[in-house]
């Protein structure tokens, strides 16, 4: 019997393509082809040995095409390639790295999710240093259909053992049912929160938070969920999708699905998704959570992408997906609120703060009279800034010695 995982192509930087054989003569063979051979190789056969013997694999062979693969990626390799030719329940886990133990607050700024597709390591390992609020280990639309399952193993290794410099991190399961299967690599492992992709009714939640619990009996924090919508009955399902679960942070959407479904071809302008997106946000802000816009797809047309983050945040999103580590910057920048903005909503806040402390009912800034709204969004905007960075917790004090 042989077992494989792993990527071989010219393109598979900092991954290694495995084989296990199961033979017939006693003891074990490692056959390692590696470009790090002379620094590292004696560590990768006392790795694999560790592994072999953890699974109690006595008569084997073992090839490897090593390419530069961190102890992670040699480790989910293997595991999943020896998982094809023996039963175990067991699984090789390597140590949680400190720099990865943090939870994420519901409220924590969402303006940029890098996706990584799930399979490729050569993209995880340096993801954390652009930046993004959040980082996406993708197992769904970009990982091949006959690769789902070692990605499986390569996601739940990375979230134990790469830094991602305090991005919230992200996986995206495959669609439910199937992403019930997936949940159960990621959910013990130190995942913040997780997508649900091609939502469309109340019930692929339930069904997500009930396996989830099921899972982490004794999980020390909240597992955040936020589910995408994809579809037409989706979009006419959101508000109760989006209230179904008090674990639901943030609802996105994502539009090439979503068009594909109701026949439209994606424009540049967005008038084919104006309706649908206008319902995510609406729908997210009835339910109290935020509302993520789709991709956008141009990664060389960084004009268009500025113009594309400032009508979505006029239409009420606080953040997108981001596909090409470039994006993340102008993402970031664009939905932040500007000085100006910022400045404003400073004003109004302070000045009804201060009518609250004197009993009066009616606020104005310089003869303009200001409504509970508009206090509303000033007060939306100084939040935003926070989480931002933008301003500090003793803003109201530093304004007022200004």
């Amino acid at each position: 019997m042989i077992g494989t995982a792993g990527n071989k192509d010219d393109s598979a930087r900092s991954d290694c393509f495995v084989r296990v054989f199961l033979t017939k003569k006693s003891g074990i063979k490692i056959d390692l082809q590696s470009k790090v051979e002379s620094l590292y190789g004696d560590s990768i056969r006392k790795l694999i040995l560790d592994i072999l013997n953890f699974f109690e694999v006595k008569n084997t062979k073992v090839e490897i095409e090593d390419k530069g693969a961190l102890d992670f990626v040699i480790a989910a390799r293997l595991e999943s390639a020896i998982k094809e030719v023996i039963i175990s329940e067991k699984e090789y886990l390597l140590p949680l790295i400190m720099e990865n133990n943090y939870f994420t607050d519901k409220k924590i700024a969402r303006r940029s999710r890098l996706y990584l597709p799930g399979n490729s390591p050569k993209l995880m390992i340096s993801a954390g240093i652009f930046s993004a609020d959040s980082v996406i280990l993708d197992l769904e639309d970009s990982v091949a259909p006959d690769k789902k399952n070692e990605a499986r193993y390569l996601v739940r290794n990375a979230l134990r053992s790469v830094n991602f410099y305090g991005a919230e991190r992200m996986v995206r399961i495959n669609q439910i049912p199937e992403g019930l299967n997936d949940l159960k690599y990621i959910v013990p492992h130190n995942v913040n929160l997780i997508l649900i992709p091609k939502c469309e009714t109340t019930a692929q939640i339930k069904q997500v938070d009930k396996k989830i619990s099921e899972i982490a009996q004794t999980s020390e924090h909240r597992i955040h969920l936020m589910p995408i919508i994809e579809s037409a009955l989706g979009v006419i399902n959101a508000y109760s999708i989006a209230s179904a679960s008090e674990n639901i942070v943030a609802m996105a959407i994502g539009l090439e699905d979503y068009t594909a479904d109701i026949g439209a071809q994606r424009s540049e302008e967005g008038r084919e998704s104006m309706y649908a997106r206008s319902v995510i946000v609406n729908a997210s802000a009835a339910a109290g959570i935020q509302a993520i816009d789709s991709v956008y797809s141009d990664i060389s047309n960084m004009d268009g992408l500025k113009e594309n983050v400032a009508n979505s945040k006029a239409l009420g999103f606080v953040g997108m997906g981001c596909i090409h580590p470039r994006q993340v910057v102008i993402i970031n920048s664009c939905y932040n609120p500007g000085k100006a903005e910022i400045e404003k909503a400073k004003t109004i806040v302070l000045a009804f703060e201060e009518a609250q402390r004197k009993g009066l009912g009616v606020v104005a800034i310089k003869s303009k009279m200001i409504d509970l709204p508009v206090v509303k969004r000033a007060l939306n905007t100084i939040n935003t800034a926070l989480r931002s960075g933008l301003l500090n917790e003793n803003w109201r004090e530093a304004t007022e010695n200004e």
